[in-house]
């Protein structure tokens, strides 16, 4: 058998000629790049990502190198430019049921307008509510309160020393409260004169020191009740000086949302809020500045400013930035990453936590658009698959905290309002996996139902 002759450089060599061409560069072209080879594939993907019905996600199967990542990703960038930006997600503070924070749904970017506004409205409060506290108008309010309890018991006590004055009869102040004791040309009885009456006398004597006790215990039994009734006007007069100072600071943030009912129900109760709990922000100036680092970027943090954790806003998503439909591909989709976490901090050796600690997943991202994920990866994150199901059949994003649902640790941790979900999910996959996940899984079918197939033979 004769050996094959060897090529010439002609043959392997196939030179062009650049002034035969009509253009310098091919940027100058115009031309955009497609998938070749691959139109049931793509018809499949647009089919899939343009029915908007629950079910309709896409997985998209074949062998690796077949171009599955590069056609979806240019296809859902070119798709979603056009699209409506998704509203920015917030948690704020539930004031009657903490362990539940509240969402919010605002537009884009005005998540972060509202968390910088309450940033300033409690810095403000400090220097306001301090104000009108000390103010003369306030403290005559309060002096007339304390003259009127102490005028009611003067009146009350001044009724009895003219009864017993009529009887000549002594009211006497000793350190363990009144007693009485009978008086004779203007000089109290001892104890030996006071016997030496006569029996009749001392009889009438002790009936009438018997009917005063029991007018002076009747008095006694009234100071509580007129203590309460004075601490109500005091807790209505706090309540009066501290909506009037703070209303103003909140109706400059109210008006700018007037549009949105769910922020104006908020700003309410916070207001509410505020005014019951004005005495926090009565402080000293060395406390303010350890409560309260608004200049630096830990604002609120810190044990003792734990209090003025529930006025911040935790904007969970902010799509300020965002052009169009958001198209995220999720690397390692592993649970806390879909669903997104409940952190817990240490103090003083015990694990805590709250609604500022909430922190976005992918599905948080990628809502109102486009999420992409390795379908093989998703299998091998523990828990991860039937999560991503869940949240798709029930078209919400509970964000759980898998070390408490599964009674890993004993502590108190929350439970978040669930977001509403609109989103596409595409899978990448090999076709065994998929044919494995058809044949096995009675969710697959329903949750996704187009197959984008990509083949490895092309004409």
């Amino acid at each position: 058998m004769s050996l094959p002759s060897p090529l010439t450089s002609k043959q392997i060599i196939n030179r062009c000629d650049p002034s035969s061409f009509s253009f310098r560069t091919t940027e100058e072209l115009g031309a955009t790049t497609t998938i070749a080879g691959q139109e049931r594939a793509v018809q499949a993907i647009e089919f899939s990502i343009g029915m908007k019905r629950d079910g309709f996600n896409l997985f998209a199967l074949g062998p690796s190198g077949t171009g599955k990542q590069t056609a979806i990703e240019d296809y859902l960038h070119k798709r979603s430019a056009g699209e409506a930006v998704p509203d920015d997600w917030c948690y704020v503070y539930n004031f009657e049921k903490p362990r539940q924070p509240l969402g919010l749904s605002m537009p884009p970017g005005r998540g972060c307008e509202l968390a910088k506004d309450m940033d300033k409205l409690v810095e403000g409060l400090f220097s306001v509510i301090p104000a009108a506290f000390s103010s003369e108008e306030y403290q005559e309010q309060e002096k007339a309160i304390k003259e009127e309890l102490q005028g009611r018991q003067s009146s009350a006590l001044e009724e009895i020393e003219k009864k017993a004055a009529d009887h000549d009869i002594a009211v006497i102040r000793t350190p363990s409260g009144f007693a009485f004791a009978p008086v004779r040309k203007g000089e109290v009885l001892k104890s030996e004169e006071f016997m030496r009456l006569k029996p009749e006398e001392r009889e009438k004597i002790e009936r009438e020191i018997a009917g005063l006790k029991e007018s002076m215990q009747a008095m006694m039994m009234q100071i509580p009740k007129w203590q309460r009734e004075s601490q109500e006007k005091f807790k209505e007069l706090n309540q009066q000086v501290a909506g009037f100072a703070i209303k103003p600071l909140l109706g400059e943030i109210a008006s700018r949302y007037n549009a949105l009912e769910p922020v104006q129900t908020y700003l309410e109760r916070v207001e509410q809020d505020i005014i019951d709990n004005f005495e926090q922000f009565l402080q000293k100036d060395d406390e303010m500045q350890e409560m309260l680092p608004f200049q630096a970027s830990s604002a609120f943090r810190g044990r003792k400013s734990h209090a003025f954790h529930r006025y911040r806003i935790n904007v969970l998503v902010d799509n300020s930035s965002t052009e169009g439909a958001p198209v995220i591909f999720e690397d390692k989709p592993s649970c806390q990453n879909l669903l997104g976490d409940i952190e817990h901090m240490s103090q003083m050796g015990t694990l805590v936590t709250d609604f500022t600690l909430i922190k976005a997943g992918a599905l948080h991202k990628a809502n109102g658009g486009y999420l992409v994920l390795d379908a093989r990866r998703l299998l091998m994150e523990p828990l991860a698959w039937e999560a991503l199901k869940k949240a798709i059949r029930t078209r919400q994003i509970r964000i759980e905290s898998l070390a408490q649902l599964y009674s890993l640790v004993s502590t108190i941790s929350l439970e978040p309002e669930p977001q509403p979900l609109d989103i596409k999910v595409v899978l990448l996959g090999e076709r065994q996996l998929y044919y494995l996940l058809s044949a096995y899984d009675p969710d697959f079918g329903e949750l996704f139902k187009v197959a984008a197939d990509f083949d490895d033979d092309m004409q």
